[in-house]
This record gives C-alpha cells, sequence and structure tokens, in this order.
C-alpha cells in the first residue's frame, strides 16, 4: 500500500530499520518536499515488494551504466511520472537514497543521483564519486552526487 510521504511532521514509519532512520526519514521528506513543491504531486512510497519494477530499474540503470551494485536492502520506492520524466526513488537500509530522472522524450536530461543521510559513510560501491555537501531544514546535512545516464533504459512502469 502506497504512502504519502508527510514532509511537515517527519516521521520513520517505514525506514526505522535504518541505523539512521531519523536521518533517512528527513531525506526521505527532503525530497517529498522538492518533489510536491517542482511537480505539484504528492509524493508516495511503497515497499519494494508492493512495486518491484522499481527497484529493479534502478538496479539495471546502476549496474549497466556504472557496474555499480548496492549492497544494502532497499526499504522503501517511489516510481511515478511527472511533466514528461520518469523519476525513480529508492531509499535503502544504510541511509542512502538513489534517485533516477529520466526524461522520457529522446534528448532529454537522465541521470543518477545519490544522497547520503547524516551519520553514513560513503559505501564503498560509491567511493569512486565525489559528494557535495548542502543543508536541509529536514535532512541536515546532506551529502550528493550524481552522473549523468548515456544509455536508453525504458521505463519501469
Amino acid at each position: 500500500m502506497s504512502t504519502v510521504v508527510d514532509f511537515v511532521n517527519v516521521s520513520t514509519a517505514g525506514v526505522e530499520s535504518s541505523p539512521v532512520a531519523e536521518a533517512l526519514a528527513g531525506l526521505r521528506a527532503n525530497e517529498a518536499r522538492y518533489i510536491t513543491n517542482k511537480y505539484g504531486i504528492a509524493f508516495t512510497v511503497s515497499t519494494p515488494e508492493e512495486d518491484p519494477k522499481t527497484p529493479q530499474w534502478v538496479t539495471d540503470i546502476l549496474r549497466e551504466e556504472r557496474g555499480i551494485v548496492i549492497s544494502s536492502p532497499a526499504l522503501e520506492v517511489s516510481g511515478f511520472e511527472a511533466d514528461g520524466i520518469r523519476f525513480g526513488y529508492v531509499f535503502y537500509a544504510s541511509g542512502l537514497a538513489i534517485n533516477v530522472m529520466y526524461t522520457i522524450e529522446a534528448g532529454g536530461k537522465r541521470a543518477v543521483g545519490f544522497k547520503l543521510s547524516l551519520g553514513m559513510d560513503v559505501p564503498e560501491e560509491l567511493a569512486a564519486f565525489k559528494f557535495a555537501r548542502q543543508r536541509s531544514k529536514l535532512a541536515g546535512e546532506i551529502r550528493g552526487s550524481y552522473f549523468v545516464i548515456k544509455g536508453e533504459h525504458p521505463s519501469a512502469g
């Protein structure tokens, strides 16, 4: 069952098994606020079992584009389309959040973003990336990085 992420009253529901649950919940709320404000839609999350296509799509892109395999289990996912862009979010137990922004029309922007929750070490599989720091009222300090998607990866949904 999908759950709308409340970015006013931040809750750890769904990510409470993470060792950095409070920070991950803040990071998830930060993403929800961005999506709601930018695209005017509610940001909803599901378990990977309820929406297996989204984490598989993200996993396939990571593996095919950069040979990256994330070792942490996925706790929640969100897959949707807005303004001609396919989005895929995966929130991992380690505190890592990965989002794919994939413009459906050829020639549009396509990228994978990585965000680390406060208190989380950079996972070994992402050690090659440089992470920039940003402040968030909801998530504290976020460290983020990204790469541009070069190949074609048809939508998960």
